[in-house]
């Protein structure tokens, strides 16, 4: 008998052990690989510092427009700073070709939900074969569908300005991240090649199986919003991958109760937004918002992902509204929670999908 198969009989529980492990897990934190509030603050500085500048400038629309490119810092912060410095430029590409082509698509429905799939597929393979950790792939689906929805609703609504706000945004992000290299004994770490710290890309059977969920919640999704939102497909799709592709198990019963985690999260994110809004949030003070909000999120995504994702649905419902002009709608809202719930559906039988014969293993 191989070792593998007394390790894997030792990790099946009965349903009512299971069931209090994943009760236990939506308010259980992980230890962080490392001090969380330097990424924190410069992610939130990379939300708040735009819209604040753009709205004394008097264009509070462009700041949130390039507000939606602080998306860059929340990314490979796992790796050291001067190895951030050579990964995030790819992210950023990512993030800006992300947005131009839900520019490219946005009016057209059909294309645009053509789009939530090739843009989850493209950013699920890249995020999970080169192992960019959290968020996974959420950020560019989010980015996409922010992009394709503002592109089809905003009124007076142009391509070129928008894109260069979103990719000024992501610059000084990037620029952001890099601070810590002011100092020098940061400068003093080793920094490894980006050939190393690239290629080769990861294609393992866990990798395969979490691109399979990715790409089947939004195939799926995409296909329920068509009938029950398409005005909004990209949230519902994004909720489903949000479940389904921040973290994979290769046993079904541990799969569904990860999956249980992110749908709660997501949902509760939504009921948080509908209490923010009863708030006339603007300018400055909007500003202040969701910088702090982008601070939370960082501070939590590595410990709890499922708590995190409390904080980030409120932070894009509120990004996009006030991006697209349509900022606290009630109407809105009850929409959101409702396509959260359908998304976050769809990601939990996604997540039923089996996985690869072998030894447990997570990826978050």
């Amino acid at each position: 008998m191989s070792e593998e198969q007394p390790q894997r009989r030792r990790m099946r529980m009965p349903w009512p052990t299971a069931t209090v492990a994943t009760v236990r897990s939506l308010y259980t934190m992980r230890p962080a690989p490392g001090p969380r509030w330097p990424l924190a603050l410069q992610a939130g500085l990379s939300v708040a510092t735009p819209i604040a500048v753009m709205t004394f400038a008097g264009l509070p629309e462009v700041g949130y427009q390039a507000a939606t490119g602080a998306f860059t810092a929340l990314h490979v912060a796992q790796l050291r700073p001067g190895e951030r410095a050579k990964v995030l430029p790819l992210v950023a590409a990512l993030l800006i070709g992300s947005a131009a082509l839900g520019v490219l698509v946005g009016p057209s429905m059909p294309a645009t939900l053509a789009g939530l799939v090739v843009v989850t597929a493209l950013a699920s393979a890249v995020s999970f074969g080169f192992r960019f950790g959290p968020p996974g792939p959420l950020f560019f689906v989010l980015v996409f569908g922010i992009s394709a929805h503002i592109a089809d609703v905003a009124p007076s609504f142009s391509a070129g300005p928008f894109l260069l706000a979103v990719a000024g945004g992501c610059v000084f992000s990037y620029l952001l991240a890099l601070t810590p290299l002011v100092l020098p004994r940061v400068r003093r770490e080793p920094v490894r090649p980006l050939a190393e710290l690239m290629w080769p890309p990861v294609w393992d059977a866990a990798t395969l199986t979490m691109l399979l969920r990715a790409v089947a919640a939004a195939v799926v999704g995409a296909g329920v919003a068509a009938w029950v939102d398409p005005d909004r497909a990209y949230w519902i799709v994004s909720s489903g991958v949000a479940v389904a592709a921040a973290g994979i198990a290769l046993q079904r019963r541990v799969a569904v109760s990860r999956g249980l985690q992110r749908a709660i999260g997501t949902a509760a994110g939504a009921g948080l937004y509908f209490a923010l809004i009863l708030v006339p949030w603007a300018g400055f003070a909007l500003a202040a918002l969701l910088g702090t909000l982008q601070f939370v999120i960082e501070l939590l995504v590595v410990r709890n992902y499922g708590l995190a994702l409390l904080f980030i649905t409120p932070l894009v419902l509120l990004l996009t509204g006030a991006a697209s002009g349509d900022i606290g709608s009630t109407a809105v809202a009850v929409e959101r929670i409702i396509d959260t719930l359908v998304g976050s559906a769809i990601g939990m039988l996604v997540v039923l999908i089996p996985g690869p014969r072998a030894r447990e293993q997570a990826v978050e």
